[in-house]
């Protein structure tokens, strides 16, 4: 009897765990909007308590697949704009009559890849298994291995780290394909943003030069009907 109550309880434990991709995707939705929103982005480079460089930038972003990511500081590249659909990514330059094409993972500045900003589709772009856990009761957090389902995404494997109680990313690692760790970065500063307490602070810590480290404060976002006729290479110019 002992040993069939242990089973069942064990059972019911089980039964209450979701699925890895589950929670990577609640995760997704913890972090933005699954409809139209706009969000300011204000990008800090830091060496120790020294700032490098300081860039402001507009995003625009409909789903997991449509994203425009437009430089508005430092002046001198005000105008450059990011477009991203699917795993598609390219750069507008104002004085340059064709759009160039990039990669998600080349560096946009600092530790900030680009596909660190113009995409936030782990659920899509990575297949997820439950590593193990951490902690406990509030502060319990599931633990995530991801691989990425092709090479085009922007990191080839990431551990991930997800509180239990609500779902809110903590922390993520991220690695090469040969599998050093690049950096990592740390999901702080939970505040209303688009309707939802969100990670308002992102800070990612360079794993390769030591001291060095990004950080990522989102701002005024709000949500917003977004036409597909913006996510396009042929409507670049418009935007301001």
């Amino acid at each position: 009897m002992a040993l069939a109550a242990a089973a069942a309880t064990a059972s019911a434990r089980a039964q209450t765990v979701p699925a890895a991709p589950e929670i990577v995707r609640r995760a997704d939705e913890a972090r933005f909007p699954q409809q139209g929103f706009e969000v300011l982005v204000n990008i800090r480079t830091l060496q120790g308590d020294r700032v490098r460089e300081e860039r402001l930038f507009k995003v625009l972003s409909k789903g997991n697949e449509n994203t425009v990511v437009m430089t508005l500081e430092p002046a001198s590249e005000r105008g450059q704009i990011l477009l991203m659909k699917g795993n598609d990514l390219w750069m507008f330059l104002p004085r340059v009559s064709q759009p160039v094409r990039l990669s998600l993972a080349q560096r946009l500045v600092g530790q900030v890849s680009n596909g660190d900003i113009a995409r936030a589709n782990f659920a899509g772009d990575y297949n997820a298994t439950l590593a193990g856990t951490e902690g406990r009761g509030p502060d319990a957090l599931y633990v995530l291995e991801l691989t990425a389902v092709n090479r085009s995404v922007t990191y080839q494997r990431v551990r991930y780290w997800v509180r239990q109680v609500d779902f809110r990313p903590h922390k993520a690692e991220f690695y090469s394909l040969s599998g050093r760790l690049l950096k990592t970065c740390e999901y702080r500063d939970y505040k209303a943003l688009g309707g939802k307490a969100r990670p308002t602070r992102l800070v990612m810590v360079d794993a390769l030069n030591k001291g060095e480290y990004s950080t990522l404060d989102y701002s005024a976002m709000k949500i917003r009907e977004l036409p597909d006729q913006i996510f396009s290479k042929e409507y670049l110019r418009r935007l301001d």
